[in-house]
């Protein structure tokens, strides 16, 4: 088989594997509220989210996938040398998902994933190959690694301030509702957990077809930027599989490790998170599904009582989303390294 064709199938897999861990992580977000509130069982949450994860991306549009497939430039440099670079950034990104799933940390697959391909990008091109899109920026233009910044750490500021709102909005206009309101509520984390799946796919899914793109492009096969038909099929599937073996451990952290989820926290949190993540599609810009129904979360349990959240660990997780990038463009350089090595 010719090595070309090889590191596209090799790749193509990872980006398959990447797409499955992405799912294990956020599935695990997503339902954690619907879970510890007692609305739903964890087998119908996951597989309502899975459903909705699966259906978005044929319907939601690539704009998304644009984004992460042209922010780093391969063009003019060597197959093997663009391969390189895709491949590692995609290895730094599955292996920084399978760290933080073991230890029960709710981390972003899409700061991972960003990380690794610029740090594997710059190793082996330099500056000049990542398109940061500072310059359009000071235009008033959304471009580049800049556009990817917004969604990325906008969105969870976006999440905690809506999530604080919202909370704030819900409890004066429920006050007066009893106990036998509680179906109102069960019946619509239905809804609410409906849209965030949906949100998820549009979102998150579209970043291993871009990556798919992206290498096809780079290796010859396609002569412009598009994702194809399969591509879609892929990513959609290796995601919502993904979703429906959510990671328990993240669960627990997120379900009950930062407030005591009640049914109005819960509705809250996943009302507000799909909000973001379906605003940020709209434009192209992608988001941490992680971070922003984590921030959101915070910003519910604050906007009861501040005193309600357990600081510490949301504390810890926030720490950890600094690190996140750092890590994975050291660790999406080393492996760049060694391919390097490798193929030539």
């Amino acid at each position: 088989m010719d090595l070309v064709l090889f590191v596209v199938i090799v790749t193509i897999i990872a980006v398959t594997i990447f797409d499955f861990t992405n799912g294990f992580h956020d599935a695990a977000d997503m339902v954690a509220t619907a879970i510890a509130s007692r609305a739903m069982t964890p087998t119908m949450a996951i597989l309502i989210v899975t459903s909705f994860t699966f259906i978005a991306p044929f319907i939601a549009g690539l704009a998304v996938a644009d984004t992460i497939g042209t922010f780093i430039n391969v063009q003019g440099v060597s197959i093997l040398m663009a391969q390189s670079i895709i491949i590692a950034g995609i290895l730094a990104a599955i292996t920084y998902n399978l760290i933080t799933w073991k230890l029960g940390l709710p981390s972003s697959s899409s700061n991972s994933l960003v990380g690794g391909l610029v740090g594997a990008s710059l190793y082996a091109l330099g500056d000049s190959s990542v398109h940061w899109g500072v310059s359009a920026l000071l235009n008033g233009h959304l471009e580049g690694v800049m556009k990817i910044v917004v969604g990325l750490f906008l969105s969870p500021f976006a999440g905690f301030l809506i999530g604080f709102l919202l909370m704030k909005f819900f409890m004066k206009l429920f006050s007066r509702l009893t106990f036998q309101s509680r179906k109102i509520f069960v019946f619509s984390q239905y809804l609410s957990i409906s849209w965030l799946g949906f949100s998820h796919g549009a979102n998150d899914a579209q970043k291993g077809m871009g990556i798919i793109a992206m290498v096809l492009l780079a290796s010859g096969y396609t002569s412009e930027f598009t994702v194809p038909i399969w591509s879609i099929i892929l990513c959609a599937s290796a995601i919502s599989f993904g979703t429906l073996f959510g990671g328990w451990s993240i669960i627990k952290t997120l379900g009950f490790g930062i407030i005591k989820v009640k049914l109005l926290h819960s509705f809250t949190n996943q009302m507000a998170s799909a909000l973001i993540n379906s605003v940020a599609t709209y434009i192209g810009a992608p988001t941490s599904t992680t971070q922003v129904v984590t921030s959101t979360l915070i910003g519910v349990g604050a906007g009861e009582k501040p005193k309600h959240v357990k600081w510490k660990v949301a504390i810890s997780i926030i720490g950890g989303w600094f690190v996140n990038i750092p890590v994975s463009m050291i660790v999406g350089a080393l492996y760049c390294m060694l391919f390097l090595l490798i193929l030539n």
